[in-house]
């Protein structure tokens, strides 16, 4: 099977999860089906993800260079944003506030599966960046490996990942900071 028919699939098959996550705002976890948001999400029953190295993109608060998601013997907060995503923009206050919160307690990352350096310019990327006032790492999953291996099928969505590399909590969809901090810290164990 070619690597292009591969994508086509899982994206078709991304599109269709993501309409029922939009519509009921919770994402099905990585195994088993379960959903995992809010407050009943516990994550405990999931394997740990592999890591997948994406490209960083220089904006700021980011750097040019890669990062591994998740981080090792880290706990990995991941948003999962798109330039042309209004509920995407909306947020980013919310997710600014979580991140000067409790952003030094985890390694705290937005990742947009957009094609930056091919379609979309890494310009595109940092300049939506600046208007929106982000300023944490933000990397470029262009062949949507990390997004596949969360689950991720609707836009905005975001996972907290403990150091063992488990899911502790996912969800689509516009949150509150505290929202996002109670996530987070699903993550740190607390």
């Amino acid at each position: 099977m070619r690597r292009r028919d591969l994508l086509a699939g899982l994206a078709s098959v991304g599109a269709l999860g993501g309409a029922g996550a939009v519509a009921t705002g919770r994402v099905p976890d990585a195994i088993g089906g379960d959903e995992l948001g809010g407050s009943e999400a516990d994550g405990d029953r999931a394997e740990p993800i592999e890591p997948v190295t994406l490209d960083t993109v220089e904006a700021p608060g980011s750097r040019d260079g890669e990062v591994t998601l998740p981080m090792p013997d880290r706990p990995t907060f991941v948003d999962f944003f798109g330039t042309w995503c209004p509920p995407c923009e909306e947020q980013m206050p919310a997710l600014a506030e979580a991140h000067d919160r409790i952003g030094d307690e985890v390694l705290f990352v937005s990742v947009t599966t957009e094609d930056v350096g091919g379609a979309v310019t890494e310009e595109t990327v940092a300049n939506w960046w600046r208007e929106n006032d982000g300023d944490w790492l933000v990397a470029a999953d262009v062949t949507a490996e990390l997004a596949a291996r969360l689950n991720v099928g609707g836009y905005p969505s975001a996972r907290a990942i403990d150091a063992s590399g488990r899911v502790r909590w996912a969800t689509s969809g516009t949150h509150t900071t505290e929202e996002f901090v109670d996530g987070i810290e699903r993550a740190l164990d607390r």
